[in-house]
């Protein structure tokens, strides 16, 4: 199915917003992606759109899933996928974050649009409860393996461990404060507009703290970094979640 091009992408995108409003097996249009981050567009920008069909078989445009040039990227899906796509569970729960900030262009459904991304945009209070437990377990267990590799001589295989307790730590951080976890491109802009509400998790303290465990899974930052996550976790009520550790958790206290 052909999409007409235009000059730039905006022509491109206004081009393709008055088909789809033509059709009326399209219940809504959704912008996420860069756009819907002020200050990250760059030259190189495309419109990221999700396109919410009432039947997918009703629309010459379910066709175009997946479709990706240098001006438009699609997602058509049908209004039963889109209220599930992200959530839980799902094989799809890494495209949570891009509905955070994503803005409804067209709801022809009394709003329905615009509360099914609503539901999506912050974690639900026992959906954040469970998320922080189990994210902490395995932020603790991945840096429990990391010290006892560098403990018992094996620095190399300890950095390995480190670097997989980075995405485990800041799903703890972001599900503490029932938020979802934010595609790195993203993370210094959420950090900077919408704090996490500590000076330790700010930009300018806890991404260099993050590069150094990338970068040399150095023990000493491990255990700072986990001193404050403990302390969160401790203060939101997770107590439980680390005192499971026992002494195990004495080797991320001390050297």
């Amino acid at each position: 199915m052909h999409i007409a091009m235009g000059s730039i992408p905006d022509d491109t995108l206004a081009a393709f917003i008055a088909r789809a409003a033509e059709d009326p097996a399209v219940a809504g249009l959704v912008l996420s992606g860069s756009q819907v981050h002020e200050g990250m567009p760059t030259g190189h920008s495309d419109y990221d759109l999700h396109v919410i069909l009432r039947d997918r078989h009703a629309s010459e445009l379910a066709g175009l899933d997946r479709f990706r040039s240098a001006h438009l990227d699609l997602v058509v899906i049908e209004l039963a996928e889109f209220r599930m796509r992200g959530m839980p569970g799902r094989p799809d729960h890494f495209a949570r974050y891009s509905y955070v900030h994503a803005e409804v262009l067209l709801d022809r459904l009394d709003g329905t649009i615009a509360r099914t991304l609503d539901e999506k945009r912050t974690l639900g209070a026992d959906e954040a409860l469970d998320a922080a437990a189990g994210w902490l377990d395995a932020y603790v267990n991945q840096t429990y393996r990391s010290l006892k590799s560098y403990r018992d001589g094996r620095p190399d295989l300890g950095h390995l461990d480190a670097a997989e307790t980075v995405p485990h730590a800041l799903e703890v951080l972001f599900a503490l404060h029932r938020r979802v976890r934010p595609y790195n491109k993203y993370l210094r802009w959420e950090l900077e507009r919408q704090p996490l509400g500590d000076a330790r998790w700010s930009a300018d303290r806890l991404l260099p703290a993050l590069r150094r465990v990338l970068g040399d899974g150095d023990p000493s930052t491990q255990r700072a970094l986990f001193a404050g996550i403990e302390e969160a976790a401790r203060d939101a009520g997770h107590g439980g979640v680390l005192d499971s550790w026992g002494t195990d958790l004495d080797l991320l206290r001390h050297s």
